[in-house]
């Protein structure tokens, strides 16, 4: 998630974003140090169309996905809520594009190079950064908070944007169309499973099973896929927007698009019913209600996991417990659930 800063430098529009436009890319071999990562699964800005990843570490460590210099850092107040802290923390780095494995693809690089826009890390934790301290990916830059801008069911995480230098980086919009270079398995679920967990607004289940679940070594990235094959990413459909992130879709391109392209309108449809509509990699979710058994969802939490995979409900005052049996059920609605 991202915070919303007081005022907006202009966000690449669909017709602005495509191959002309600058984008980057993150290398999988440093996403694949977190156990999931996720383009627009938050009500944000920079994640209505790619232009930010969340990324989920192990272990509360907040580690670095760039290497560089550490430009400044900043403390920025959030929303109070009961389950998080009242203030989050901006670190912003100078980034060595070479050292970091990065690729700017669909435009000129920037002959200044590019600055990271990290968030939800505190860097005066013991294991922290300050300004002018030299980072390469995989350090720690501090712990990572439970900010007020997250819903109670969002884990902690490492934001991650990336911005010009001659753009304001304290603002929330203004950053650059982002990819991951890393293969996402798109994985079928016919809506059931079975309850492993709960939360007081979430509950997860053990299907659909991941496809390296059980394996040795280092598994590949999976998600829930659409009907047609297309792996999902975002907040179904309690965000407006969300994503594709299917196999090369992940990377530079969905069907040829760029990313930020906006491509030909396409229907997206999940278990059967039309959930959206998708330009490019882009999707607007359209009003649709979700259900599991007699109990209401908020919406389904979709992202790319390494190693384990399983979906995850939003539902506020619900009545899950670990065992229960659930099948997940879509239809139209006149009035979507909408936290954004």
């Amino acid at each position: 998630m991202d915070d919303p800063a007081a005022g907006d430098d202009p966000v690449p529009s669909p017709s602005t974003a495509g191959s002309d436009a600058l984008s980057v890319i993150l290398p999988g071999d440093t996403v694949a140090r977190y156990r999931k990562f996720s383009l627009y699964n938050s009500p944000y800005p920079a994640h209505d169309r790619g232009c930010a990843v969340d990324l989920y570490p192990e272990s509360n460590v907040g580690v670095s996905p760039v290497a560089g210099v550490v430009r400044d850092t900043r403390t920025v107040r959030c929303p109070d809520r009961p389950y998080a802290v009242d203030h989050d923390h901006l670190v912003l780095v100078d980034v060595d594009v070479e050292a970091s494995g990065i690729r700017v693809g669909g435009g000129s690089e920037p002959e200044d190079g590019l600055v990271a826009r990290i968030l939800h890390v505190d860097p005066d934790a013991p294991n922290g950064v300050e300004p002018g301290d030299e980072v390469a990916v995989g350090d720690p830059l501090g712990e990572m908070v439970r900010s007020g801008f997250f819903g109670q069911w969002v884990d902690n995480h490492v934001h991650l944007g990336f911005r010009a230098p001659d753009r304001n980086p304290y603002r929330a919009a203004g950053s650059l169309p982002l990819a991951v270079d890393a293969t996402v398995e798109p994985v079928t679920w016919d809506g059931t499973g079975t309850v492993v967990e709960t939360g007081a607004t979430h509950a997860v289940l053990d299907a659909p099973a991941h496809p390296a679940a059980g394996s040795s070594g280092t598994a590949a990235f999976a998600a829930i896929a659409a009907d047609d094959g297309c792996a999902l990413d975002g907040g179904l459909a309690h965000y407006s927007a969300g994503g594709l992130l299917s196999g090369a879709g992940a990377v530079e391109e969905v069907e040829g698009v760029v990313a930020g392209d906006a491509g030909d309108p396409r229907p997206v449809s999940l278990l059967g019913h039309e959930v959206g509509v998708a330009h490019g990699r882009d999707v607007t979710w359209g009003d649709v209600a979700l259900s599991a058994g007699d109990q209401p969802l908020v919406g389904l939490s979709l992202f790319a996991g390494r190693d384990a995979l399983g979906a995850k409900l939003v539902a506020f005052d619900h009545g899950f417990a670990v065992g229960d049996e659930v099948r997940v059920r879509i239809e139209p609605t006149d009035d979507p659930v909408r936290l954004d």
